[in-house]
C-alpha cells in the first residue's frame, strides 16, 4: 500500500508469537531446530513424538504431550514428520475440531499429512485462523479448493530448500565428498556402514539383513516409544564384529518412524537423540544355530523380544517371539497373537480372516506348555483391512494381537 501512496495501517495488524504456544509434531532434526528458534522468540513449546523420550524433549525445551492435547492447546501447529500410512491425513476433520479458533497450521514436511478438503472447510467456516502450506497431496498443485481461500492461507510451491545458498551448498558438499573419497577419506553422507574391510563386510552382509529385519519386527511389536534395546549375538556370531550388526538393528527399529531418513550412518545418532539405551551382549555358548541374533525392546507399552537366525542357504528365519519357539520366514504382511492354548482358537481366527477375504499364506503356533500361553504367527498375502485387528481381539482366549509390515 505504501508503494501506492497509501498509509493504511489498520489493514496490517499482525499476531504476535511471543508467549504463544507452538505445537511441534515430530522432534527429529528439523523439528528440534524449529524448537530452538521458537524458544528464542519466547514461545511455549509442546511436542508430540512417540519415538522421543520425555528427557530428550526437555533437553530441547519442549513438553512432551499426547497428540490430542497438542491440538487443543496450541496456537500454532507445525508438522515435521514423514508421510506414512499412519500419518496420512493426520490433520483431518476430527483433529481440526479439537483446535482453537485462533490456531494456525504450518506444513513444510510432506503433502498428504493434512486432509486438504477438511482444511478448506475449516478455514472457510472460520473454525481455525489460518494455514501455511509448502507441500501438497498432489504436486504441482492442480485444481484445488484451497485456491479459493483468501488471506487465511499461504500457499508456496515446495520451496523448502529453494535459496541461493542452499543450491550452492549442495553442489559444494557433493564436490567435497567426491574429493574426500578420492583421497581415501570416509564419505560423510554414505548410506552404507563406513570403515569396514570389504572381506568383513561380505562376511557380515547376510546378518545385517537379519538384524534389520528383527529390529523392524521388534519395534512394531513393542509399539509406542522404545526406551532400550538389548542386542545379543549368539553362537558363532558372537565372535564377529558387533558394530555393523548393532547399527543394522537400530536402522530396522527406527524404520517405521523415520522411513527413508534413517540409514546405516545416522541410525546410532538418531537412536541416541531419541533417548534409546542400547545394550550389547554376547553368548557364544548358545548353539541352536551356527549364529543367531536376539533383540529385546523395552518401552512405554511393555517389552517384546525376537530371535532370528540364518539357514544354510542364507534364508532368514524367525526362531523365537517373546521366548516362544517358532520357525517362520519373515513375510511382508504378518499377524502375531498372544493367546491361551485351547481347542478351536486357531479355527476361529482362520474363519474370521476368511470372512473378510484375507488369504493366509502360512500359520504356526509356538508354545511352552500344553494349555498354557502360546504365540500364533500368520503370514498373509495383503495388508490386514482396517478394523479386523479389533475383531481378532474379541475372540475368546486372545490376549494381544499385532499387525506387522516388513
Amino acid at each position: 500500500s505504501v508503494k501506492d501512496s497509501q498509509w493504511d495501517r489498520k489493514r496490517f495488524i499482525g499476531t504476535e508469537v511471543y508467549k504463544k504456544t507452538l505445537g511441534i509434531v515430530g522432534l527429529g532434526k528439523i523439528g528440534s531446530h524449529v524448537a530452538a528458534a521458537a524458544k528464542a522468540m519466547g514461545m511455549k513449546l509442546l511436542a508430540y513424538d512417540p519415538f522421543i523420550s520425555a528427557e530428550r524433549a526437555e533437553q530441547i525445551g519442549c513438553r512432551l504431550v499426547e497428540l490430542d492435547l497438542l491440538f487443543q492447546e496450541s496456537d500454532y501447529i507445525t508438522l515435521h514428520i514423514p508421510k506414512t500410512p499412519e500419518t496420512t491425513h493426520l490433520i483431518n476433520a476430527d483433529a481440526i475440531a479439537k483446535m482453537k479458533p485462533t490456531t494456525r497450521i504450518i506444513n513444510c514436511a510432506r503433502g498428504g499429512i493434512i486432509d486438504e478438503d477438511a482444511l478448506f472447510t475449516a478455514l472457510k467456516e472460520g473454525r481455525i485462523a489460518g494455514a501455511a502450506l509448502d507441500v501438497f497431496e498432489s504436486e504441482p498443485l492442480g485444481e484445488s479448493s484451497l485456491r479459493q481461500l483468501g488471506q487465511e492461507i499461504i500457499l508456496t510451491p515446495h520451496l523448502g530448500a529453494s535459496t541461493a545458498e542452499a543450491q550452492v551448498n549442495v553442489a559444494v558438499d557433493v564436490a567435497e565428498q567426491i574429493r574426500d573419497v578420492l583421497l581415501g577419506l570416509p564419505a560423510r553422507s554414505a548410506v552404507n556402514i563406513p570403515g569396514l574391510h570389504p572381506d568383513v563386510m561380505e562376511q557380515l552382509r547376510p546378518y545385517l539383513q537379519l538384524a534389520e529385519t528383527l529390529g523392524n519386527l521388534v519395534g512394531q511389536l513393542a509399539g509406542g516409544r522404545v526406551e532400550s534395546l538389548e542386542i545379543r549375538l549368539q553362537g558363532e556370531l558372537a565372535n564377529n564384529q558387533s558394530q555393523p550388526i548393532v547399527v543394522a538393528a537400530l536402522k530396522g527399529l527406527l524404520s517405521q518412524a523415520l522411513r527413508e531418513r534413517v540409514n546405516y550412518v545416522n541410525a546410532s545418532i538418531e537412536a541416541k537423540e531419541r533417548g534409546i539405551r542400547v545394550v550389547e551382549t554376547r553368548d557364544s555358548a548358545r548353539q541352536d544355530y551356527m549364529g543367531s541374533l536376539h533383540l529385546e525392546a523395552k518401552g512405554t507399552l511393555g517389552q517384546h523380544s525376537v530371535t532370528g537366525a540364518l539357514l544354510g542357504d542364507g534364508e532368514i528365519r524367525i526362531t523365537d517371539v517373546d521366548e516362544f519357539p517358532i520357525n517362520v520366514p519373515p513375510n511382508r504382511y504378518m499377524v502375531f497373537t498372544r493367546h491361551r492354548d485351547m481347542p478351536g482358537i486357531i479355527g476361529k481366527i482362520g474363519s474370521l480372516l476368511g470372512s473378510f477375504n484375507v488369504n493366509i499364506a502360512s500359520m504356526q503356533v509356538g508354545r511352552k506348555i500344553v494349555r498354557g500361553d502360546a504365540v500364533m504367527v500368520l503370514s498373509i498375502d495383503d495388508p490386514l483391512p482396517e478394523g479386523i485387528l479389533a475383531e481378532i481381539l474379541k475372540v475368546p482366549g486372545i490376549r494381544d494381537a499385532y499387525t506387522v509390515t516388513l
